[in-house]
């Protein structure tokens, strides 16, 4: 049985096609779900005479996910009105070179939990600007996002509204 020339280079280039081809698909399908999981990755702000508006979609899993910075680093939020505070990982403030204050006891739905004080600079959502915000660091807390809570939540407006949040900065 004679080998025809360039059976061999095609079964390669078949092969090369279908790793590419894979490759493609595992990064379209992650970044499908990325958008899934936060809607609002790139959140658009839209100012009038007095206030700055930026709307959140709700994610897939039903909350509010939306990428931020604080300090001029980007992080993640999720918002939670039942948070008293702005509350970060560990791991978190570590990267966002926040300083920890003496440590005292939260009291949470589990319970209470070990944290420590913290304040943070400058916190944006889109053109949204809050400075000076109170927050906690808590050390057992899993680094994949920072709860947006109500020491942020107070300084704006937030309406919602079927599968939007509107959140609203006046004065700026």
């Amino acid at each position: 049985m004679e080998m025809q020339p360039g059976k061999n280079l095609g079964r390669g280039m078949l092969l090369i096609a279908c790793v590419i081809a894979m490759a493609l698909m595992t990064v379209f399908f992650a970044d499908l779900e990325d958008e899934q999981r936060n809607p609002n990755r790139s959140p658009q702000s839209r100012q009038t005479t007095n206030h700055i508006e930026v709307v959140l979609e709700r994610s897939r899993s039903g909350h509010y996910v939306v990428s931020g910075t604080i300090n001029r680093k980007p992080v993640e939020f999720l918002l939670d009105t039942g948070a008293t505070d702005v509350v970060i990982p560990i791991r978190t403030a570590e990267y966002l070179n926040l300083r920890m204050g003496k440590r005292s006891q939260a009291m949470t739905a589990n319970g209470p939990i070990t944290v420590y004080p913290t304040r943070i600079a400058e916190l944006t959502i889109g053109d949204i600007r809050l400075n000076d915000i109170r927050a906690s660091i808590n050390p057992n807390m899993q680094p994949q996002g920072i709860l947006l809570g109500m020491s942020a939540l107070k300084q704006i407006e937030f309406i919602q509204r079927g599968n939007t949040l509107t959140l609203r900065q006046y004065g700026h």
